[in-house]
């Protein structure tokens, strides 16, 4: 018995000058199909990074990575593949295509001609999740720090308490699965553990941190309304920029956050809380949050 395949990929889509809609689609000359890119994940490699890197080796386009889309499994000549997607957007100046090992085509269709292009029907089951995904809408991604050192085990003030050795690898992996969303802004609370775990990605991304007491949990024992509001402000600001931007806090802070960023939206909010290095992308439409998806923790 073959042993399963792990793959992800993507619905790369770009908007055309009189706002229509168009998706990428590839000739895989290995399997003489047409479908969406993707492709193995290789070891070490969390999945959305994997997503990341398939559709850009295979298209050669920029891109940043919108909602999840949902996963499928078919048997293909290697065997058994499950892979999971996520909606991606083709940025602007992105390279032109070029042939490679995977992919010998690439053709821009609009969504009925896709429909007809593609190939498998596990792919055809995916534009139809696309379709009613909120792809263009705008992001902001609610991250719990890192897993810190155990209060009992720190002596000093808590807002220094640093991370523990699992939360200093969790925050060096920070980077590898952030990118793909196209991230503008960062912003997090002046807890040393908050800091420490975006410090790394804010300077691979070449962005400077706002820190910010409003942020953190003694901010929020003390006045919730300032907390709330803070991320309330942030939301609106994303909305009015476009500009994807990340917020780092704590845990009693964070589930009240994304309640009011989510009031009267009628969507379905998360059962569990985050873990440690946990996150939450926030999709915001004109005047409600559309979808929210989980981020779990980098795998160290």
């Amino acid at each position: 018995m073959s042993e399963l395949i792990i793959a992800a990929g993507g619905v790369v889509w770009r908007e055309t000058s009189d706002s229509k809609i168009e998706l990428a689609i590839i000739h895989r000359p290995r399997y003489d199909d047409w479908s969406f890119p993707k492709g193995k994940l290789d070891s070490g490699e969390e999945l959305i990074s994997c997503a990341y890197r398939e559709i850009m080796e295979e298209t050669g386009l920029n891109i940043e990575l919108g909602p999840y889309l949902g996963e499928i499994e078919y048997e293909s000549i290697d065997g058994l593949k499950h892979v999971t997607y996520w909606a991606a957007k083709a940025l602007a100046g992105s390279n032109e295509f070029h042939a490679n090992l995977e992919a010998d085509q690439l053709e821009w269709h609009d969504i009925e001609s896709a429909r007809q292009k593609l190939t498998r029907d596990t792919d055809k089951q995916i534009l139809e999740i696309f379709i009613d995904a909120p792809y263009e809408a705008n992001k902001l991604i609610m991250l719990r720090h890192a897993k810190a050192l155990a209060r009992s085990e720190w002596q000093s003030g808590d807002e220094d308490r640093p991370l523990d050795n699992l939360g200093q690898l969790q925050a060096k992996r920070m980077h590898v699965i952030y990118q793909v969303f196209g991230i503008s802004q960062i912003h997090t609370s002046d807890a040393v553990r908050c800091y420490d775990t975006v410090i790394g990605m804010t300077k691979s991304l070449m962005i400077e941190p706002v820190i910010t007491a409003k942020l953190s949990e003694y901010t929020f024992e003390k006045n919730k309304d300032k907390s709330l509001e803070y991320a309330k402000e942030l939301a609106e600001a994303v909305r009015a920029t476009g500009e994807t931007t990340l917020l780092c806090s704590h845990n009693p802070v964070l589930p009240r956050m994304l309640e009011y960023v989510s009031k009267k939206s009628g969507v379905e909010l998360p059962e569990n809380k985050l873990k440690p290095a946990d996150a939450w992308v926030i999709f915001l439409g004109k005047n409600k949050v559309l979808q929210i998806d989980v981020v779990p923790a980098p795998a160290v």
